[in-house]
């Protein structure tokens, strides 16, 4: 699965219609709904403000519109477009003004669909990584284990805290997360103490 860097645009005429295509990052429904709104307000006159999303590596969950198109003929193409590239946390608007010629249900898959696609393909992608998570807590003293640990399981401090103790949580990859695991079982006697959390998502 990948993210998105930057929010692409795409801009095609087919017979007579216009369609612009707007790729934009979004990591919940109120997100898009935001990016939404801002392009209706943009583009009021559009004929159909039609989309697909698709929200939650962890469960994925999706939803596009025809926005009064004939069912299947915009929404659809435009998530499959997403599904297509595998990209997650993101939406597609693809506004349309009407030129007077209808397409026809085949004319308007593939138009609603490679708008999409037109803005994928300008995107810069970046992979997103499936991480288990950990608390780490540790005296000061401890710190060069500690980095060295977050070096060598190429572990991503998440969260900080220094108080009287320093609270780490850190992303490890899952296909290392069982040997930190035992890494950290031998260091209790350090006044280590760690606590294994749940499965997460990170880009890069």
């Amino acid at each position: 699965m990948f993210c998105i860097k930057n929010s692409t645009e795409s801009s095609f005429r087919e017979r007579g219609s216009k369609f612009l295509g707007f790729l934009f990052p979004a990591d919940s429904e109120d997100a898009f709904a935001d990016g939404l709104e801002k392009l209706k307000s943009k583009y009021p006159d559009a004929t159909h403000h039609c989309y697909g999303w698709r929200l939650n590596p962890a469960q994925v969950k999706e939803f596009s519109t025809d926005d009064g198109e004939p069912s299947g003929t915009a929404g659809l193409p435009i998530l499959n477009q997403l599904k297509s590239f595998e990209i997650i946390n993101a939406g597609i608007v693809v506004v349309r003004y009407y030129g007077g010629t209808k397409l026809g249900k085949s004319g308007l898959i593939e138009a609603y669909g490679l708008a999409a696609k037109k803005c994928l393909e300008e995107a810069s992608l970046i992979a997103i990584k499936p991480v288990r998570l950990f608390e780490v807590q540790y005296p000061y003293p401890e710190e060069n284990n500690i980095q060295q640990l977050i070096n060598s399981y190429e572990l991503k401090v998440m969260e900080s805290e220094y108080l009287e103790h320093v609270t780490l949580k850190v992303a490890c990859p899952i296909k290392t997360a069982t040997r930190i695991e035992k890494e950290l079982e031998g260091m209790e006697h350090l006044n280590i103490i760690f606590k294994k959390l749940e499965e997460h998502f990170i880009a890069g």
